[in-house]
């Protein structure tokens, strides 16, 4: 079974992963495809493919049931070999993702151990693994980063200017809960800035939405429970009553006034972050996007046939 499929950042380039616990390369070009490599290291089932963005080169991440993240980069000869073997997590690495390039080459990583890493690639050309415990107690399901450049930079007068890069992401775990990390310039880790509740079983795919300083935030959250929320933040207006300008509330809205017909398993961002593609267990992607009175439609559906409904 394939349980994940990513093409590299110009499309020319597809990563498949399996239960056989390989990762199979292709090379795209129109509507054809190539075969160009299997890459067989992890000893159990690969969850999850991620392609770095190409200013670090032709790197490839992959984690597995295996409980390790492996990262492969292209050499001579174009074949992949593994520069890294992150084997820090005691159970199965159910997610991963690499940060905005303008953050560096940091891959984020969630376990069912409960615990999230971060594989950070120095100036001194080592990885340091950096670990956060207890992040989600009955084990970690999916993460994902939010846009680098902060909600509102370009809609208010001189945010732009001042405004520095977000370091922030969302993960999605066994506890139901979704909850939101931000960096500590202090502390120099991340740290929970908001638990955002209302899934009633385990969150299966969080994404935040691409962003180019529009006023406001989205992040998608499914689940085991057959629901999929809407969550936005608006960006800040000013300061408070206290003198005080800190994050705003998140806003939760439902996708469709009733459940899904079975488990909703990933939901993932168009590249313009205005339409939404859900993957349901009934073997069906729906794609949704917010109307004018901030209602979200169905606006396709896809069978496993790859008819469109």
């Amino acid at each position: 079974m394939i349980h994940d499929a990513q093409l590299d950042y110009y499309g020319k380039r597809l990563a498949t992963c399996s239960s056989d616990g390989t990762i199979h390369l292709f090379e795209i070009s129109g509507k054809q495809q190539k075969f160009l490599e299997a890459l067989k290291e992890h000893t159990g089932p690969v969850w999850q493919v991620a392609w770095a963005h190409p200013k670090f080169g032709s790197v490839l991440a992959s984690c597995s049931y295996d409980g390790t993240v492996i990262i492969w980069k292209e050499t001579a000869g174009s074949t992949f070999t593994v520069i890294k073997k992150h084997g820090k997590h005691q159970a199965s690495v159910n997610a991963i993702a690499w940060a905005p390039h303008e953050l560096g080459p940091v891959l984020l990583c969630g376990s069912s151990d409960g615990k999230i890493s971060l594989l950070t690639f120095t100036e001194e050309g080592v990885w340091d693994a950096q670990m956060i415990r207890s992040a989600h107690t009955t084990g970690v399901n999916s993460v994902s980063w939010a846009p680098v450049i902060a909600a509102g930079a370009f809609t208010q007068p001189g945010a732009a200017q001042k405004a520095s890069f977000v370091r922030q992401f969302a993960s999605g775990g066994c506890d139901n809960f979704v909850k939101i990390w931000s960096y500590s310039e202090d502390k120099k880790t991340y740290e929970v800035t908001q638990t955002l509740e209302g899934h009633s079983d385990w969150v299966r795919d969080v994404a935040y939405a691409p962003n180019i300083g529009l006023p406001r935030t989205y992040l998608a959250s499914c689940s085991q429970d057959k629901h999929v929320y809407i969550w936005t933040q608006d960006a800040p207006s000013g300061k408070s009553s206290t003198g005080q300008s800190g994050p705003a509330e998140w806003t939760r809205n439902q996708l469709t006034p009733t459940p899904f017909p079975d488990v909703v398993w990933r939901v993932s961002w168009s590249m313009s972050g205005n339409v939404l593609a859900v993957s349901c267990g009934d073997n069906k992607v729906t794609l949704w996007k917010e109307n004018l009175k901030g209602e979200w439609e169905r606006i396709s559906e896809v069978n496993e046939n790859g008819q469109k409904a």
